[in-house]
């Protein structure tokens, strides 16, 4: 259990991830937070913007009722804005937009609007410190995670195999592609920290094969390594059968089905993770309500499949798995960028 306390450290390491955002004195900055934030981070982010010397203010919103019937997790679609004008108008105006959400602005349906108002959004992913410390500012992640989503837009077919059975075959024209690295600095865009990512929103109806979760990968929505196999058969998006005998599977399968929606079992999102200094064993490092496992989608050579919302082929649920998985190989139109969970040396 570590302690919610103000160190000098964390401090720096925001003042750290603030410059790479272009962040200078006498700039107006806007903290996003909700009344179950994690307020050592919204403290940590005001007196390191202050210390900079920048102008911010507090938007603070209630913690929005979940109307689910089941938990909601790392769905990276915040509620908490509540399509309210003024606090939409508010975050527009700031310029700068330092997002401490429980589950952050990615995917949420007023980041659009205050995009293209020029704002330019730092989602601080809901990690203790101590975990965000580690994740520091890299210039040669930067270039290698653009390389990459260079290279995923011009992909027109992506292939994922496995010892343990993976065979997934993924049309990727048309994928919307984001590379995440931890900061950013142009107006109008968004990126989260940790980062080290990059990954794709395939189109409506390209995705088919087999997907298998050896013992090892990592259900990151129930923030659990697996203990035993998961086989997921996808057929035009959707999981249309979920096999495995052990308490992995039969979770999943209850969670999935508990939504009543067809949308929890299509496909949200496919990528890989690129980050050096993320570490696979970090999950077993933290108690749970200390850890969101972003630094878990990042781990180099990971392949990180979504299930749930994608709206770039028009689908929308609140339902969300993120699987990291460890040992597979990632060819793009017969380049292998990940060959057996390790990353290959291809960006630079």
């Amino acid at each position: 259990m570590l302690a919610d306390r103000i160190e000098a450290k964390w401090i720096d390491a925001f003042c750290e991830i603030f410059e790479r955002c272009a962040v200078k004195a006498g700039d107006t900055a806007a903290i996003l937070s909700e009344t179950q934030s994690r307020a050592l981070n919204v403290h940590l982010a005001e007196l390191a913007l202050l210390r900079m010397g920048a102008r911010p203010f507090h938007v603070v919103m209630p913690t929005p009722r979940n109307r689910n019937i089941v938990p909601v997790r790392s769905t990276g679609a915040s509620e908490a804005i509540q399509k309210l004008g003024p606090v939409i108008t508010a975050l527009q105006q700031a310029g700068f937009v330092v997002d401490c959400t429980i589950e952050g602005l990615m995917h949420a349906v007023e980041t659009p609007e205050i995009l293209k108002a020029g704002a330019r959004i730092l989602v601080i992913s809901n990690e203790h410190p101590e975990a965000l410390e580690r994740m520091v500012p890299d210039s040669a992640l930067e270039k290698r995670v653009r390389a990459a989503a260079k290279m995923l837009r011009a992909t027109k077919r992506m292939r994922v195999t496995s010892k343990a059975g993976t065979a997934l075959d993924i049309d990727m024209v048309g994928a919307s592609t984001v590379g995440v690295w931890g900061w950013t600095d142009k107006p109008g865009t968004l990126a989260h920290w940790p980062g080290g990512i990059v990954v794709s929103f395939p189109k409506s109806g390209t995705i088919n094969g087999t997907l298998v979760m050896a013992p090892g990968d990592i259900n990151l929505t129930f923030k659990r390594y697996l203990t035993s196999p998961v086989t997921m058969t996808l057929k035009d998006d959707y999981v249309v059968e979920l096999a495995g005998e052990g308490t992995d599977a039969a979770m999943m399968r209850a969670y999935l089905a508990a939504w009543g929606d067809r949308e929890a079992y299509a496909v949200s999102h496919v990528g890989f993770g690129m980050n050096p200094g993320a570490r696979y064993e970090a999950l077993s490092m933290y108690d749970q309500r200390d850890t969101n496992g972003t630094e878990i989608r990042a781990v180099s050579g990971n392949f990180l499949f979504s299930t749930g919302a994608n709206e770039f082929a028009g689908r929308y649920t609140a339902g969300h798995f993120d699987l990291p998985m460890m040992g597979t190989t990632i060819e793009l139109d017969g380049v292998a960028v990940v060959r057996e969970g390790v990353l290959q040396d291809v960006f630079g």
